[in-house]
């Protein structure tokens, strides 16, 4: 027999379903409650209409938004990189090579290790609010690390993505062709049953058009739907390709014409963009003005990894994204929910109306503005999954 629990006395309500509240793309509700059944929510309103439950949680006046749903992250790694963060905030450049240092580390670390880290960092975002994570392989280049990755990955999350191709191996450097041969190959036959996602690195110092879409071409066939880390260091051919292909994201989009700008507009592809990488580079911030005034589908993501971009903290992007990109509270917030899910191609996360995954975050704070407002404090006090409280 189900149980019930009711949230109530929130302050404010996020569900992300214009068909709630004040209309709006949040559908904001004010003075309400939340209903939980069986793990999804079973019915949002006011509080003061709110149904019988067999359990009552009041909140006094706190905010309530959806879990944050983090759709581009790197937590399959060993290893540290303080050195070359120092070295960049004393002025030396980001260079997609840097990702060496973290391979030689990964490899060299027991399955042990590798998921001690992974879950500490799925935890640590935990209890930033972050209830869906996606996370990659990648700092293998192996056809044995990159499936151990993996492999360790699916068993903390559904949203697992295949990155053979983060940059070529070290023992590729002078042979790429042989490189996305192996990627396309036997790396790809012992990694596709482990992953959801297959993605390449488009970019100088890793793969040009044509290599990308020969690996993404080849995880589509297995099986595998393509995202691309996209025109983060230089204008390139991965937007474009990324849109061309129905890739579910193209992720970082810094560098964008008018007619990347256009096809991101026109097309399914979801553009994440991913503060923290500019943050931790001192690099140009993307232009989320420009993408959102187009009409192009925004995500907002933490790319946690250890070397360009070493945070879990989405309260910590949304703010970065209101100070310096160009968004909105609100639109920063939906961007981190249900955003996200869009980049995930999901549709039971990244809200709180019914028939949802009761996923949320219970804010120490009246409004979700005061991730914007109060940067850097730890608003987030409870958190759910599933309709179960884990923090």
């Amino acid at each position: 027999m189900s149980r019930t629990t009711l949230l109530t006395g929130i302050g404010s309500l996020v569900t992300n379903d214009p068909e709630y509240g004040d209309g709006s793309r949040l559908g904001l509700l004010t003075n309400a409650a939340l209903l939980v059944e069986d793990g999804h929510v079973a019915w949002a309103g006011p509080a003061a209409a709110a149904p019988a439950a067999d359990t009552v949680h009041a909140l006094e006046g706190r905010a309530v938004v959806p879990g944050f749903v983090d759709s581009h992250s790197h937590l399959v790694f060993a290893g540290d990189r303080t050195a070359e963060f120092n070295a960049r905030m004393s002025g030396e450049s980001y260079q997609a090579g840097g990702i060496r240092t973290t391979v030689a580390a990964t490899r060299a670390a027991t399955d042990a290790e590798l998921e001690a880290n992974l879950r500490r960092h799925l935890r640590e975002g935990l209890r930033q609010g972050t209830t869906t994570q996606e996370t990659k392989s990648g700092y293998g280049l192996t056809v044995a690390d990159e499936s151990r990755a993996l492999r360790l990955a699916a068993r903390h999350t559904d949203e697992v993505t295949y990155l053979g191709a983060h940059i070529p191996a070290p023992e590729y450097a002078e042979d790429p062709a042989g490189y996305v041969g192996l990627v396309t190959g036997p790396m790809l036959d012992a990694c596709a049953p482990y992953a959801r996602w297959i993605d390449v690195f488009c970019e100088q110092g890793a793969f040009d058009g044509d290599q990308a879409r020969a690996i993404l071409t080849a995880g589509a066939a297995k099986g595998l739907t393509p995202r691309v880390h996209a025109n983060q260091l230089t204008y390139g051919p991965g937007v474009q390709l990324a849109v061309e292909l129905g890739a579910a994201s193209a992720d970082h989009c810094t560098h964008l014409t008018e007619a990347d700008v256009d096809a991101l507009a026109q097309g399914t592809t979801v553009a994440t963009l991913l503060p923290g990488a500019e943050f931790s580079t001192r690099a140009p911030w993307p232009d989320a003005r420009r993408l959102l005034d187009a009409g192009a589908s925004v995500a907002l993501s933490t790319d946690c990894n250890p070397g360009s971009s070493y945070t879990s903290s989405m309260p910590f992007c949304i703010a970065l994204a209101v100070r310096d990109m160009g968004m909105t509270p609100d639109e920063a917030l939906w961007s981190a929910t249900a955003g996200g899910a869009r980049a995930l191609r999901r549709t039971d996360v990244g809200r709180l109306s019914p028939g949802a995954r009761a996923d949320l975050a219970v804010l120490d704070a009246p409004s979700h503005v005061h991730f914007a407002y109060r940067p850097g404090v730890p608003l987030v006090t409870e958190v759910w999954r599933a309709g179960v409280r884990e923090v």
